[in-house]
C-alpha cells in the first residue's frame, strides 16, 4: 500500500501546517490589543475579526471532507497554502477593519483545508497501532504550536521596537507556511482509501439520531468554553497581575501533554466521564480567572487546562464511536460546528467586554482598575457555558450508561 510514499516528509509537512494553524491562533491573540489601538476598534469589532478565523475554518473543513476522495490531499493543501499566504499578507497590509475581516477569513479557510487534508492523509499512510501513534503525534501540534506561538509573541512584544510591531509578528506566520509547502512540494501523496466509506445519504441519516444531535449542540458550548477565554486572554487578563501570554502558553502546554496521555484517561473514566469531569474543571477554572489576581491566575490556568484538554478530541471521538454510521463526514460536522460556535460567540464576548467597560467606567474606575474589573466581569459571564454543560453531561452520562461500546475501540484524540 502506497510503498513509494515519503511518509516522513508528508507527516512532517502536516505537522508544520498544523503549527501554522496554531500560530495564527496564538500570535493573533497576542496582537489583539495593538490592532484595537492602531485602528481604534471596539472589543465587539475585534470579536467579529476573531469570528472570521472560526468561520472560515468549518467552511473549508466540511467542503474538503466532502471532496477529499475526488480532489485529493495534494490539491487541498495547495488551496491551504494560497489561503494562508493571502491571509497573512492581507492582514499585514489590511489598513483597517474591513481588511482585517477579509484577511482573517482567508487564514481560517486555510486552517480548515489543513484539517480536511492532513487527517485522512495520515490515515491513508498508516495502519493499526502505528496510525494511532502518528495521529496523536500530529494532533499534539495544535496546543503545542499555540504554546510556541504564545512564547514567540510574548518575546517579541517584550523586546519592543521593530519586533514588537504586530506586522512583524504576523510575518512570523510565513515561516511554518513556507516550510510545509517545501516539504509537500514534488512529493507523491497516498491514494485515498475507499474501503469502508459509507454513502453520504447514510451519513446524513445517522446525523438525525438523538445521540448525534446531542453531541452537535453540546459541541457549541464545549468549543466556546475552550476558545473563549484563550482567544481573549490578552484582553481580559492583561491587568490581572499575571502575564496573559504566559497563561496561554501554560494552558496549551498542559493541553499538549494531557492529550499525549489521553488514552489511559479516557479508558479509566470513559467518554461520558471525561466530558462531565472536564465541564466541572472548566467551570472552576474560568470562575477562578474571574476572581483571582497575581500568581493565583497561573493556578487557575492549570485547572482550566485540565478541564478543556479533552473536550474537543472526546467529542469527535464520541461521534465516531456512538454514531459510527455518521462516518468521517459526521466527525467533520462535529469539528466544524465547534469552530462555527466560536465564530458566533466571539462578537458576543466582545460586546460583553465593551458593556462591562462602560459600566465600570461609569462607576468611577479608571486605568488598570477599570481593565481588571472589565476582564473579570466578562469572564464571569463565560462561566455560563460550562455551567450548562455540567447539566447536559450529567444527563448524557446517565443516558449513555448502558450503551455498549467496545472497549478495544475506545476513542482516542482525533482533533483539536
Amino acid at each position: 500500500m502506497n510503498e513509494n510514499i515519503n511518509r516522513s516528509a508528508l507527516f512532517n509537512g502536516s505537522c508544520f501546517a498544523l503549527i501554522t494553524t496554531a500560530f495564527t491562533f496564538a500570535i493573533r491573540a497576542g496582537i489583539l490589543p495593538q490592532l484595537g489601538e492602531q485602528f481604534n476598534l471596539t472589543a465587539e469589532q475585534l470579536g467579529f475579526i476573531n469570528s472570521m478565523w472560526f468561520l472560515g475554518f468549518p467552511i473549508s473543513m466540511i467542503i474538503g471532507g466532502l471532496v477529499y476522495h475526488s480532489f485529493g490531499a495534494r490539491n487541498i493543501m495547495r488551496v491551504a497554502f494560497v489561503a494562508h499566504t493571502l491571509g497573512i499578507l492581507l492582514t499585514i497590509y489590511s489598513g483597517g477593519y474591513t481588511g482585517l475581516l477579509i484577511s482573517t477569513l482567508f487564514i481560517g479557510f486555510g486552517n480548515g483545508c489543513t484539517e480536511a487534508a492532513c487527517n485522512p492523509m495520515i490515515a491513508d499512510m498508516y495502519e493499526g497501532n502505528k496510525l494511532d501513534k502518528m495521529l496523536n503525534r500530529f494532533h499534539m501540534w495544535f496546543p503545542g504550536g499555540i504554546l510556541l506561538g504564545a512564547l514567540i509573541s510574548k518575546f517579541m512584544t517584550d523586546a519592543g521596537g521593530f519586533l514588537q510591531q504586530w506586522q512583524t509578528q504576523m510575518w512570523v506566520l510565513m515561516i511554518p507556511t513556507v516550510i510545509y509547502a517545501f516539504l509537500f512540494f514534488g512529493k507523491t501523496f497516498p491514494k485515498p482509501k475507499v474501503e469502508g466509506v459509507t454513502s453520504i445519504a447514510q451519513n446524513l441519516k445517522a446525523m438525525v439520531t438523538p445521540t448525534f444531535l446531542f453531541l452537535f449542540f453540546a459541541m457549541f458550548l464545549t468549543a466556546i468554553s475552550e476558545f473563549g477565554p484563550q482567544q481573549w486572554v490578552s484582553i481580559v487578563m492583561s491587568h490581572s497581575g499575571a502575564d496573559s501570554m504566559l497563561i496561554l502558553a501554560l494552558t496549551t502546554g498542559l493541553m499538549a501533554v494531557g492529550r499525549f496521555f489521553a488514552g489511559p484517561v479516557v479508558k479509566l473514566l470513559g467518554q461520558t466521564g471525561v466530558l462531565l469531569g472536564g465541564a466541572i474543571l472548566t467551570l472552576i477554572g474560568i470562575y477562578m480567572f474571574s476572581v483571582v489576581t497575581g500568581p493565583m491566575a497561573y493556578f487557575a490556568a492549570v485547572i482550566f487546562a485540565m478541564g478543556v484538554c479533552y473536550f474537543w478530541p472526546t467529542m469527535v471521538g464520541a461521534a465516531a464511536k456512538r454514531v459510527p454510521l455518521s462516518g468521517a463526514l459526521g466527525m467533520s460536522i462535529i469539528g466544524g460546528v465547534g469552530m462555527f460556535s466560536s465564530a458566533i460567540f466571539q462578537p458576543i464576548i466582545g460586546s460583553w467586554i465593551d458593556g462591562a467597560r462602560v459600566k465600570h467606567a461609569a462607576a468611577g474606575l479608571t486605568d488598570s482598575a477599570l481593565e481588571l474589573a472589565t476582564g473579570q466581569d466578562a469572564l464571569g459571564k463565560m462561566v455560563t457555558f460550562p455551567a450548562i454543560l455540567i447539566v447536559a453531561f450529567i444527563i448524557f452520562f446517565i443516558w449513555q450508561k448502558n450503551v455498549k461500546i467496545k472497549t478495544n475501540e475506545e476513542a482516542a484524540p482525533a482533533a483539536h
